[in-house]
């Protein structure tokens, strides 16, 4: 037991899993050179945020102070990699067994952090041009096992909050389950909230429907694990470097996505998808795109409905479709929705399980760091291309949520203090009518916490 008296399994070696189980000689020794310094601080706050399952907070930090004598080591085995946990949280373990579920996603991070740091290392990724980047996103994908090469489109991706009450949470279950019904398969951000329910729901249709090898693929990024911790429903699950690969990994990998009521983080998805397809180039690209939830977030829905017409024209709206309390009409018209992208992607001999063809501007490819300096030079400007706006409204969001959750950016918080968002008066008068919504509805951190802004919006 630790010094702040949290239940701990002092000893525990596990076997690997997966793609980790048939490694070279020459593979193991590179992963053993590279899981040192900050590539085994990172993989440890990651394991760490993995084995710390169902807890309550969501900040990285908090749950590194919790348990500081935590460690991971790799052990070098003729068949693959063991890995020793020194001290790790007890809810992770039954009668002294690591749970299977969280086992997996322990060597899903083993993958992403240590393995692809040892292939980036090589030179075996490019991440200074667009296509490289798409290259990187596609390979990790393929590494974690989650193309299925023919199977006809029926992956829905569902974004949300991970702080959303009861009657939020058990509707996003409700729509995953009608979508269940109709053998899609389910894609989230992995964590509690949800991208929790829509799994939960969806496994009980398919239970229903006889349906055994559905897909509940999570795809997170280390800033953010700690906050969204893959939820025990996930059965493949990709870490990926940066958000903005995430996000990358979610609109070409899915065949079309439900947004639920969330806060800042889903603010910035919305806007990533809405830059997407709002380039010229994905005109005729069909994506359903369906933002629902119960009567009680009919008003979180008007007002992000009303900033982006505001913010980016009444046109953009017709790229998505708002539907309020009713699940199945959800289901019925994404599952619709997918049949245009079979007809589309067929027709266009595009594949099936990775969107190859849509593009994707260098404003949302390539990784935005949260500086404070980076924050204020932000061109938030409406003189200029909606789908270029929209690149920069994202980042916005990204920065708030950085500063909330990500251990980067509450550094930068507690160094420099709050971050300054520089606009035109009307347009910062709406962003900031909006995220003092988020706040007041309490969707900025989790039930029962306190919220401290981390930005100040300046005319």
């Amino acid at each position: 037991m630790n010094c702040n008296k949290e239940k701990t399994v002092a000893k525990s070696i596990i076997a690997a899993r997966g793609g980790m189980t048939l490694l070279s000689r020459d593979e193991v020794n590179k992963m053993l050179e590279m899981g040192t310094g900050s590539v085994h601080a990172l993989f440890r706050k990651c394991c760490l945020a993995v084995l710390n399952c169902d807890a309550k907070e969501d900040d990285a930090m908090a749950v590194l102070s919790r348990y500081p004598d935590f460690d991971v080591k790799l052990l070098p085995r003729e068949r693959g990699i063991h890995l020793e946990f020194v001290n790790a949280p007890s809810q992770a373990f039954v009668d002294g067994k690591m749970i299977s579920g969280i086992r997996d996603s322990i060597f899903s991070v083993l993958r992403d952090i240590i393995y692809q740091s040892s292939e980036h290392n090589d030179g075996n990724f490019d991440e200074t041009t667009q296509s490289g980047i798409t290259n990187m996103v596609f390979e990790m994908l393929r590494r974690g096992e989650v193309h299925q090469f023919g199977k006809t489109p029926n992956l829905v991706v569902c974004w949300g909050g991970h702080s959303i009450n009861k009657v939020e949470y058990q509707y996003t279950k409700n729509v995953g389950y009608q979508l269940g019904l109709r053998g899609a398969d389910i894609c989230t951000g992995c964590g509690t909230g949800a991208m929790k329910g829509p799994m939960k729901g969806a496994s009980v249709g398919h239970a229903k429907q006889r349906i055994y090898d559905g897909r509940y693929i999570g795809l997170t990024e280390p800033g953010i694990i700690a906050a969204e911790a893959p939820n025990p429903i996930v059965n493949k699950l990709v870490i990926m470097p940066d958000i903005e690969k995430r996000l990358e990994a979610f609109v070409r990998l899915g065949h079309g996505i439900i947004v639920f009521p969330g806060g800042v983080g889903t603010a910035e998805e919305i806007l990533y998808l809405i830059g997407l397809l709002s380039h010229p180039d994905n005109k005729d690209n069909p994506y359903p795109f369906i933002m629902t939830g119960p009567k009680e977030a009919e008003e979180y829905f008007r007002q992000i409905d009303a900033f982006i017409r505001f913010a980016l024209g009444d046109e953009v709206a017709s790229l998505y479709e708002i539907i309020i309390d009713d699940p199945e009409k959800v289901a019925i018209k994404m599952v619709d929705g997918l049949e245009r992208v079979k007809t589309y992607r067929s027709d266009k001999q595009i594949s099936y399980y990775f969107d190859w063809d849509l593009e994707i501007d260098k404003g949302f490819q390539f990784p935005f760091v949260p500086t404070h300096e980076n924050m204020l030079n932000l061109n938030l400007s409406q003189d200029q291309p909606v789908n270029i706006l929209a690149a920069d409204l994202r980042k916005v969001f990204s920065g708030i949520v950085a500063g909330n959750v990500k251990e980067f950016g509450r550094k930068q918080i507690q160094e420099h203090g709050v971050y300054k968002i520089v606009g035109n008066k009307e347009l910062m008068n709406r962003l900031d009518t909006l995220l003092e919504s988020f706040i007041d509805q309490k969707r900025m951190k989790l039930p029962g916490t306190e919220y401290t802004p981390v930005f100040e919006v300046v005319q």
